[in-house]
This record gives C-alpha cells, structure tokens and sequence, in this order.
C-alpha cells in the first residue's frame, strides 16, 4: 500500500506521476501531484494531479468526461516517482490523443472543432453518463451552468490582466466550453452564433456599444 509519508516530494510539495494504460501498457502522460491530490486519487479511485501553471488541483476528466480509472498507483524504489496505472475513457492528451507523446494527425479522426465539441455535449446531454462533470452540470441546470460561465469570465480577465498567455488560453477554453454546455441546455447551435455574427459584420461594427451611445 502507498504510503504518503514516505514519499520524496520536491522542495514545491510535488512528486511525478507517469500515468500508464492498463490495456496498452502504453505511457499515456506525466504530471505532477502532491499530497493532497494523492489523497483524492486514491479515494476516488480516479486521478488527480496538480496543474503547475495554474497552481491548483485538477481531477482529470472533469471537464471533457475523459476520466481515468486507477487500477493502481506505486513508487519508484526511491519514492521520488510514482506510476499511476490507469482504465481511461477517453483521449488522455488535451490534443485528442490517446497519449501526450503521440502528435495529433490532423484531417483525420484526431482533428478536433468546437462543432464537434458542441455534438459531444449534446450526446452527453442525451445519455448523462456517470461520474462525468458535463453530466453534473446538465442535472444540477441552468442556474449551476450560468454559474460556472460567470466564474470563467472572472478567471480569464485575471489570467489576461496578469499577462499570462498560456493561462488566458486555459481560462479562454473553460469559458469556451461552458459556453458551449449553456448552448446545448438551451438548444442554441454554433451555426446560430455563426450567423448572427455574420449578420452583425463583427469585425468593422460593434453592434451593443453604438446601441448603448
């Protein structure tokens, strides 16, 4: 049995974690956790690392669903490492690989929208599958989900006043997809904003502020 007490954390509390797939034995990523995060993972049975740009905790999974399962979580012979053995549901790379080692072949199945992101939502919307985050948020409603996009906004205007680009871009992709699941919880599509954008030539006229003169 792992034990958190013996294990050589860094001089920031962190520890690597390689996370490899039960099936494959394929080596599907490396991250970061510490204590706390090992506590999570080993009750939820689910992993959790720690996000080193974002400085906070992040249960993978929770927002795209693609969770992973641990089947086991060992040290190294020097307890500096771990190796999380896990049953994914999905992609384990942000890209839509199955690893973070592979490079996305894109054109094909890997390419990735956020047309195809809005139809997976509606599917989750469908199906509501369990110990999946978008199922959460689906079930608890509309007033949960505007929430969350409020609180996204609020993080990408502090991710962009700090100057920090590969946090705005974190930020930004949160807010996208909450977004999104407000859109397939009213039945709004892409191609509805798309076309109201259009209408609005966007670019050259800026519709509400001349409204608001």
């Amino acid at each position: 049995m792992l034990e958190i007490q013996n294990l050589k954390f860094d001089e920031n509390g962190l520890i690597p974690c390689i996370v490899q797939d039960y099936e494959t034995k394929k080596v599907l990523t490396l991250a970061y956790m510490n204590a706390e995060s090992i506590a999570i993972t080993l009750e939820k049975k689910l992993t959790c690392f720690y996000s080193r740009s974002r400085k906070k905790l992040w249960l993978k999974g929770e927002t795209s669903g693609n969770y992973q399962h641990l089947v086991s979580l060992t040290a190294d012979c020097d307890g500096d490492a771990l190796l999380a053995v896990v049953k994914k549901d999905g992609p384990a790379c942000h890209k839509g690989t199955d690893s973070c080692f592979e490079t996305p072949v894109y054109g094909e199945k890997n390419d990735f929208s956020l047309t195809e992101l809005y139809k997976l939502l509606v599917e989750r919307n469908e199906k509501r599958p369990q110990n999946s985050y978008t199922t959460y948020l689906f079930e608890k409603g509309e007033e949960k989900i505007l929430k969350k996009v409020g609180e996204e906004c609020t993080e990408v205007v502090i991710a962009a006043m700090k100057q920090d680009n590969r946090e705005t871009i974190f930020e930004i992709s949160d807010l996208a997809y909450h977004l999104l699941v407000l859109m397939t919880a009213r039945g709004i599509t892409p191609d509805e904003i798309l076309k109201e954008l259009d209408s609005r030539h966007v670019v050259d006229k800026k519709v509400k502020q001349e409204t608001m003169k």
